[in-house]
């Protein structure tokens, strides 16, 4: 298994508003963000900090995938 890249909470904002989701709301430092397609629905939360923690990334891409 490949070593996870040190992002950010604005990085991986922007990088899932490449794939598709858009930004819900924002409370606090969390945005909640969604992607509806024709066949599936995608629900996510990211925390905006400085660096997340390779775990949280790891949870979020493997629940979205």
């Amino acid at each position: 298994m490949s070593k996870l890249p040190d992002v950010s909470g604005t990085e991986l904002v922007k990088a899932l508003q490449k794939a598709g989701f858009i930004i819900l709301r924002q409370k606090g430092s969390h945005v909640s963000m969604e992607k509806i397609d024709s066949a599936s629905h995608w629900r996510t939360i990211v925390p905006m900090h400085l660096e997340i923690a390779r775990g949280t990334l790891h949870d979020e891409l493997r629940r979205l995938l």
